[in-house]
Protein backbone atom coordinates (compact mmCIF):
# COMPACT_ATOMS: atom_id res chain seq x y z
CA UNK A 1 0.00 0.00 0.00
CA UNK A 2 1.35 3.64 -0.72
CA UNK A 3 1.25 6.21 1.54
CA UNK A 4 -0.28 9.36 0.43
CA UNK A 5 1.84 12.45 1.80
CA UNK A 6 -0.05 15.13 0.77
CA UNK A 7 -1.14 17.86 2.55
CA UNK A 8 -4.52 15.87 4.32
CA UNK A 9 -8.12 18.10 2.59
CA UNK A 10 -9.89 20.00 5.26
CA UNK A 11 -12.91 18.08 6.44
CA UNK A 12 -16.15 19.39 5.52
CA UNK A 13 -16.30 22.78 2.88
CA UNK A 14 -14.11 25.41 3.15
CA UNK A 15 -16.35 29.12 3.76
CA UNK A 16 -18.08 30.81 0.54
CA UNK A 17 -16.24 33.46 -1.69
CA UNK A 18 -12.77 32.78 -1.91
CA UNK A 19 -12.30 30.80 0.65
CA UNK A 20 -14.57 28.17 -1.26
CA UNK A 21 -13.84 24.68 -1.82
CA UNK A 22 -11.89 24.70 -4.71
CA UNK A 23 -10.57 28.11 -4.98
CA UNK A 24 -7.05 27.00 -3.97
CA UNK A 25 -5.79 24.28 -6.64
CA UNK A 26 -2.51 25.62 -7.94
CA UNK A 27 0.69 24.75 -6.89
CA UNK A 28 2.09 27.19 -4.96
CA UNK A 29 -0.63 26.39 -2.30
CA UNK A 30 0.76 23.01 -1.91
CA UNK A 31 3.53 21.82 1.37
CA UNK A 32 6.58 21.25 -0.83
CA UNK A 33 6.33 25.48 -1.34
CA UNK A 34 5.50 25.91 2.44
CA UNK A 35 7.84 23.46 3.84
CA UNK A 36 10.75 25.88 1.64
CA UNK A 37 9.72 28.97 2.71
CA UNK A 38 9.12 27.85 6.17
CA UNK A 39 13.11 26.88 6.17
CA UNK A 40 13.68 30.42 5.55
CA UNK A 41 11.10 31.81 8.14
CA UNK A 42 12.78 29.89 10.65
CA UNK A 43 16.01 30.79 10.36
CA UNK A 44 15.23 34.56 10.63
CA UNK A 45 13.12 34.05 13.49
CA UNK A 46 15.97 31.85 15.28
CA UNK A 47 18.82 34.60 14.64
CA UNK A 48 16.44 37.29 15.50
CA UNK A 49 15.30 35.72 18.34
CA UNK A 50 18.38 34.92 19.55
CA UNK A 51 20.27 38.12 18.88
CA UNK A 52 17.20 39.88 20.62
CA UNK A 53 17.22 38.27 23.91
CA UNK A 54 21.18 39.29 23.96
CA UNK A 55 20.18 42.84 23.62
CA UNK A 56 17.88 42.29 26.53
CA UNK A 57 19.81 40.75 28.92
CA UNK A 58 22.69 43.17 28.51
CA UNK A 59 19.99 46.19 28.53
CA UNK A 60 18.44 44.72 31.89
CA UNK A 61 20.95 41.55 32.93
CA UNK A 62 19.86 39.54 35.74
CA UNK A 63 21.16 39.68 39.01
CA UNK A 64 23.21 36.49 38.26
CA UNK A 65 24.62 37.56 35.49
CA UNK A 66 25.16 41.06 35.84
CA UNK A 67 28.96 41.07 37.02
CA UNK A 68 29.98 38.94 34.18
CA UNK A 69 28.94 40.50 31.22
CA UNK A 70 31.85 40.91 28.90
CA UNK A 71 32.93 44.40 27.57
CA UNK A 72 34.57 42.16 24.16
CA UNK A 73 34.29 41.87 20.99
CA UNK A 74 34.59 45.64 21.27
CA UNK A 75 31.95 45.61 18.02
CA UNK A 76 29.78 43.05 19.49
CA UNK A 77 26.34 44.72 20.07
CA UNK A 78 27.18 46.49 16.88
CA UNK A 79 27.06 43.16 14.64
CA UNK A 80 24.64 41.82 17.15
CA UNK A 81 21.90 43.86 16.79
CA UNK A 82 22.44 44.84 13.31
CA UNK A 83 21.79 41.25 12.37
CA UNK A 84 18.48 41.53 15.06
CA UNK A 85 17.07 44.21 12.98
CA UNK A 86 17.88 42.84 9.19
CA UNK A 87 16.87 39.22 10.14
CA UNK A 88 13.48 41.06 11.32
CA UNK A 89 12.98 43.13 8.18
CA UNK A 90 13.88 40.11 6.09
CA UNK A 91 11.30 38.11 7.71
CA UNK A 92 8.70 40.63 7.04
CA UNK A 93 8.20 39.46 3.30
CA UNK A 94 9.09 36.16 4.31
CA UNK A 95 5.68 35.87 6.62
CA UNK A 96 3.81 37.86 3.83
CA UNK A 97 4.47 34.33 1.48
CA UNK A 98 4.06 32.22 3.95
CA UNK A 99 1.18 33.02 5.12
CA UNK A 100 -0.07 33.49 1.59
CA UNK A 101 0.86 29.99 0.75
CA UNK A 102 -0.66 28.05 3.97
CA UNK A 103 -3.83 30.58 4.35
CA UNK A 104 -6.32 28.58 2.62
CA UNK A 105 -5.70 25.96 5.76
CA UNK A 106 -6.31 28.66 8.02
CA UNK A 107 -10.21 29.07 6.63
CA UNK A 108 -11.34 25.37 6.54
CA UNK A 109 -14.28 24.55 8.31
CA UNK A 110 -15.31 22.78 10.36
CA UNK A 111 -12.14 24.45 12.33
CA UNK A 112 -11.26 21.47 14.25
CA UNK A 113 -12.40 17.74 14.35
CA UNK A 114 -11.43 17.16 18.01
CA UNK A 115 -9.80 18.34 20.85
CA UNK A 116 -6.11 17.55 19.24
CA UNK A 117 -6.65 19.26 16.37
CA UNK A 118 -8.58 22.45 18.33
CA UNK A 119 -5.15 22.65 20.37
CA UNK A 120 -3.17 22.84 17.29
CA UNK A 121 -5.02 25.56 15.51
CA UNK A 122 -4.70 27.56 18.42
CA UNK A 123 -1.50 26.96 18.33
CA UNK A 124 -0.78 28.13 14.59
CA UNK A 125 -3.43 31.08 15.90
CA UNK A 126 -0.96 31.74 18.50
CA UNK A 127 1.92 31.93 16.43
CA UNK A 128 0.84 34.27 13.77
CA UNK A 129 -0.66 36.91 16.33
CA UNK A 130 2.78 36.73 18.53
CA UNK A 131 5.14 37.00 14.41
CA UNK A 132 2.19 39.76 13.34
CA UNK A 133 2.89 41.70 16.67
CA UNK A 134 6.70 40.75 16.54
CA UNK A 135 7.21 42.25 13.07
CA UNK A 136 5.24 45.40 13.11
CA UNK A 137 6.21 46.63 16.72
CA UNK A 138 9.77 46.01 16.02
CA UNK A 139 9.62 47.73 12.37
CA UNK A 140 7.80 50.88 13.75
CA UNK A 141 10.69 50.74 16.66
CA UNK A 142 13.63 51.06 14.28
CA UNK A 143 11.77 55.12 13.58
CA UNK A 144 11.05 55.65 17.12
CA UNK A 145 7.63 55.48 16.74
CA UNK A 146 4.99 53.77 19.30
CA UNK A 147 1.51 54.59 18.13
CA UNK A 148 -0.27 51.86 21.16
CA UNK A 149 -0.78 52.22 25.24
CA UNK A 150 1.25 49.42 26.15
CA UNK A 151 4.73 49.46 26.51
CA UNK A 152 7.46 48.32 23.67
CA UNK A 153 10.14 46.66 25.31
CA UNK A 154 8.53 43.96 27.55
CA UNK A 155 5.56 43.24 25.13
CA UNK A 156 8.13 42.96 22.66
CA UNK A 157 10.32 40.79 24.60
CA UNK A 158 7.48 37.97 25.64
CA UNK A 159 5.68 38.15 22.39
CA UNK A 160 9.11 37.18 21.22
CA UNK A 161 9.06 33.94 23.65
CA UNK A 162 5.48 33.10 22.34
CA UNK A 163 6.27 33.35 18.65
CA UNK A 164 9.47 31.27 19.09
CA UNK A 165 7.67 28.72 21.35
CA UNK A 166 4.93 28.71 18.97
CA UNK A 167 7.23 27.69 16.23
CA UNK A 168 8.79 25.37 18.23
CA UNK A 169 5.18 23.37 18.73
CA UNK A 170 4.54 24.09 15.29
CA UNK A 171 7.62 22.02 13.96
CA UNK A 172 7.07 19.52 16.05
CA UNK A 173 3.11 18.68 15.16
CA UNK A 174 3.68 19.15 11.03
CA UNK A 175 7.79 16.90 11.76
CA UNK A 176 6.57 13.92 9.60
CA UNK A 177 5.16 16.51 6.67
CA UNK A 178 8.04 18.91 6.68
CA UNK A 179 10.11 15.29 6.71
CA UNK A 180 8.40 14.19 3.74
CA UNK A 181 9.03 17.53 1.63
CA UNK A 182 12.12 18.97 3.13
CA UNK A 183 13.98 17.28 0.05
CA UNK A 184 11.46 16.19 -1.72
CA UNK A 185 12.13 16.93 -5.92
CA UNK A 186 9.71 19.24 -7.23
CA UNK A 187 6.97 17.62 -9.48
CA UNK A 188 7.12 18.89 -13.14
CA UNK A 189 3.90 19.88 -12.74
CA UNK A 190 4.13 22.87 -11.32
CA UNK A 191 7.79 23.17 -10.44
CA UNK A 192 8.77 26.50 -12.95
CA UNK A 193 5.95 28.17 -11.05
CA UNK A 194 7.31 27.46 -7.76
CA UNK A 195 10.80 27.97 -8.16
CA UNK A 196 9.51 31.84 -9.86
CA UNK A 197 7.96 32.44 -6.79
CA UNK A 198 10.16 31.56 -4.67
CA UNK A 199 12.76 33.40 -7.02
CA UNK A 200 10.41 36.67 -6.61
CA UNK A 201 10.30 35.98 -2.85
CA UNK A 202 14.06 35.50 -2.26
CA UNK A 203 14.15 38.81 -4.44
CA UNK A 204 11.79 40.65 -2.18
CA UNK A 205 13.92 39.65 0.79
CA UNK A 206 17.43 40.47 -0.70
CA UNK A 207 15.62 44.03 -2.04
CA UNK A 208 14.11 45.45 1.83
CA UNK A 209 17.87 43.94 3.27
CA UNK A 210 20.18 45.95 0.79
CA UNK A 211 17.90 49.50 1.36
CA UNK A 212 17.61 48.82 5.31
CA UNK A 213 21.37 47.22 6.13
CA UNK A 214 23.27 50.45 5.18
CA UNK A 215 22.21 51.49 8.62
CA UNK A 216 24.16 49.05 10.24
CA UNK A 217 26.69 47.70 7.26
CA UNK A 218 29.25 50.58 6.30
CA UNK A 219 29.67 48.59 2.69
CA UNK A 220 25.76 49.25 1.94
CA UNK A 221 25.44 52.78 2.93
CA UNK A 222 24.92 54.10 -0.41
CA UNK A 223 21.96 51.47 -0.45
CA UNK A 224 20.86 52.95 2.66
CA UNK A 225 17.35 54.08 0.57
CA UNK A 226 14.53 52.66 3.19
CA UNK A 227 15.99 52.87 6.67
CA UNK A 228 14.78 55.47 9.08
CA UNK A 229 18.48 57.08 9.77
CA UNK A 230 21.40 57.49 8.32
CA UNK A 231 24.50 57.00 10.78
CA UNK A 232 26.50 59.53 9.25
CA UNK A 233 23.82 62.28 9.56
CA UNK A 234 23.34 64.57 12.96
CA UNK A 235 25.71 66.58 15.39
CA UNK A 236 29.19 66.23 15.03
CA UNK A 237 28.44 63.73 12.09
CA UNK A 238 26.98 61.52 14.06
CA UNK A 239 22.56 61.01 14.75
CA UNK A 240 21.47 61.14 17.91
CA UNK A 241 18.01 59.84 19.66
CA UNK A 242 17.67 62.01 22.67
CA UNK A 243 18.69 65.27 22.33
CA UNK A 244 19.69 67.81 25.38
CA UNK A 245 16.72 69.87 25.13
CA UNK A 246 14.45 66.69 25.61
CA UNK A 247 16.80 65.55 28.49
CA UNK A 248 16.76 68.51 29.82
CA UNK A 249 20.30 69.19 29.83
CA UNK A 250 20.41 71.73 27.81
CA UNK A 251 21.00 74.61 29.86
CA UNK A 252 24.36 73.07 32.13
CA UNK A 253 26.54 75.22 33.01
CA UNK A 254 30.10 73.72 32.35
CA UNK A 255 31.94 76.27 34.50
CA UNK A 256 29.78 75.01 37.55
CA UNK A 257 29.48 71.81 36.47
CA UNK A 258 31.41 68.50 38.68
CA UNK A 259 31.88 65.51 38.47
CA UNK A 260 31.54 63.24 41.80
CA UNK A 261 32.97 60.45 42.25
CA UNK A 262 31.87 58.25 45.57
CA UNK A 263 33.94 55.26 46.88
CA UNK A 264 36.24 55.03 49.57
CA UNK A 265 37.91 57.85 49.15
CA UNK A 266 35.27 60.36 47.12
CA UNK A 267 36.22 63.20 45.02
CA UNK A 268 35.08 65.48 43.07
CA UNK A 269 36.62 67.48 39.96
CA UNK A 270 35.97 70.20 37.60
CA UNK A 271 36.07 69.87 33.55
CA UNK A 272 39.18 72.22 33.52
CA UNK A 273 40.62 69.12 36.20
CA UNK A 274 39.27 66.44 33.64
CA UNK A 275 41.13 67.87 30.72
CA UNK A 276 44.14 67.92 32.89
CA UNK A 277 44.38 64.74 33.59
CA UNK A 278 45.87 61.82 30.88
CA UNK A 279 43.92 61.45 28.14
CA UNK A 280 42.62 58.05 26.01
CA UNK A 281 41.71 57.80 22.63
CA UNK A 282 39.50 55.18 21.54
CA UNK A 283 37.57 54.05 18.03
CA UNK A 284 33.80 53.03 19.26
CA UNK A 285 31.45 52.73 18.22
CA UNK A 286 27.34 53.90 18.83
CA UNK A 287 24.97 51.18 18.20
CA UNK A 288 21.28 51.38 18.71
CA UNK A 289 18.78 49.36 19.70
CA UNK A 290 17.01 50.36 16.39
CA UNK A 291 19.42 49.24 14.37
CA UNK A 292 21.87 52.00 13.03
CA UNK A 293 25.22 51.90 14.42
CA UNK A 294 28.65 54.44 13.64
CA UNK A 295 31.81 54.61 14.66
CA UNK A 296 33.62 57.87 15.82
CA UNK A 297 37.05 58.94 17.78
CA UNK A 298 36.21 59.32 21.45
CA UNK A 299 39.01 60.50 23.96
CA UNK A 300 38.46 61.37 27.48
CA UNK A 301 39.62 60.06 30.60
CA UNK A 302 39.68 56.51 31.35
CA UNK A 303 36.67 55.64 34.08
CA UNK A 304 39.22 52.41 35.66
CA UNK A 305 41.69 55.69 36.52
CA UNK A 306 39.30 57.52 37.68
CA UNK A 307 37.96 54.72 40.35
CA UNK A 308 40.95 53.73 41.16
CA UNK A 309 41.60 57.61 42.44
CA UNK A 310 38.75 56.91 44.65
CA UNK A 311 40.01 53.38 46.26
CA UNK A 312 37.45 51.38 43.95
CA UNK A 313 38.66 47.64 43.90
CA UNK A 314 39.35 46.29 40.30
CA UNK A 315 36.06 44.42 40.78
CA UNK A 316 33.80 47.22 40.90
CA UNK A 317 30.21 47.44 39.61
CA UNK A 318 29.62 51.32 39.25
CA UNK A 319 26.33 53.39 38.61
CA UNK A 320 26.48 56.02 36.45
CA UNK A 321 24.32 59.05 36.98
CA UNK A 322 23.15 61.66 34.70
CA UNK A 323 19.89 64.53 35.10
CA UNK A 324 18.65 63.14 32.20
CA UNK A 325 14.99 62.50 33.01
CA UNK A 326 14.29 59.56 30.23
CA UNK A 327 14.34 55.84 31.84
CA UNK A 328 18.09 55.64 31.18
CA UNK A 329 19.64 58.89 33.12
CA UNK A 330 20.73 56.60 35.32
CA UNK A 331 22.54 53.38 33.81
CA UNK A 332 25.07 50.44 35.57
CA UNK A 333 28.77 49.00 34.13
CA UNK A 334 29.72 45.55 35.78
CA UNK A 335 33.33 44.68 36.63
CA UNK A 336 34.48 44.04 32.77
CA UNK A 337 32.86 47.18 31.70
CA UNK A 338 34.22 49.14 34.52
CA UNK A 339 37.78 47.70 34.02
CA UNK A 340 38.49 48.04 30.29
CA UNK A 341 41.00 50.43 29.34
CA UNK A 342 38.88 51.25 26.63
CA UNK A 343 35.32 52.49 28.31
CA UNK A 344 35.96 56.17 28.88
CA UNK A 345 33.96 59.38 30.13
CA UNK A 346 34.32 61.13 27.02
CA UNK A 347 35.01 64.92 26.53
CA UNK A 348 35.24 64.75 23.27
CA UNK A 349 34.45 63.40 19.68
CA UNK A 350 36.77 63.56 16.87
CA UNK A 351 39.40 65.98 18.16
CA UNK A 352 35.58 68.56 19.35
CA UNK A 353 34.44 69.21 22.07
CA UNK A 354 30.81 67.01 22.79
CA UNK A 355 28.23 68.65 21.47
CA UNK A 356 25.50 69.03 23.93
CA UNK A 357 23.66 66.74 22.00
CA UNK A 358 26.36 63.63 22.57
CA UNK A 359 26.47 64.70 26.47
CA UNK A 360 28.58 67.94 27.05
CA UNK A 361 30.41 68.11 28.59
CA UNK A 362 31.07 64.45 29.44
CA UNK A 363 29.60 61.20 28.44
CA UNK A 364 29.86 57.28 29.12
CA UNK A 365 31.14 55.35 26.02
CA UNK A 366 32.49 51.23 26.33
CA UNK A 367 32.92 48.70 24.12
CA UNK A 368 30.21 45.99 23.43
CA UNK A 369 27.74 48.02 24.98
CA UNK A 370 24.03 49.14 23.63
CA UNK A 371 23.39 52.85 22.89
CA UNK A 372 20.59 53.76 25.72
CA UNK A 373 23.39 52.64 28.05
CA UNK A 374 26.03 54.91 26.96
CA UNK A 375 25.18 57.41 29.20
CA UNK A 376 25.10 61.29 28.04
CA UNK A 377 25.37 64.66 30.90
CA UNK A 378 27.52 62.05 32.86
CA UNK A 379 27.44 64.66 37.00
CA UNK A 380 28.16 60.89 39.36
CA UNK A 381 30.06 58.22 39.23
CA UNK A 382 28.98 55.17 42.17
CA UNK A 383 30.67 52.36 43.50
CA UNK A 384 28.56 49.57 44.11
CA UNK A 385 30.95 46.77 45.36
Amino acid sequence: MRLDLRMPAPPGRLRRGPFREGAFSERLHDPRTAVVLGRWLAAAFTVCFATGLLSHVLQQPPDWLRDGLPSRPVQGYRITQGLHVVSGIAAIPLLGAKLWTVYPRLFAWPPARGPVQAAERLGVGLLVAAALLELFTGLLNTAQWYPWPFPFRQTHYWAAWIAIGGLLLHVAAKAPLIAAHWRRPSPRDGGADRRRFLLAVGAAVGAVTAVTAGQTVPGLRRLDLLAPRRPDIGPQGLPVNRTAAQAGTASVDTAAWRLRVLGPRPYEVTLAELRAMPQYEAELPIACVEGWSASARWSGVRVRDLLERAGAPASSRVRVVSPDRGPYGVTELGPHYASDPLTLLALRIDGEDLAADHGRPARLIAPNRPGVLQTKWVTRLEVLS
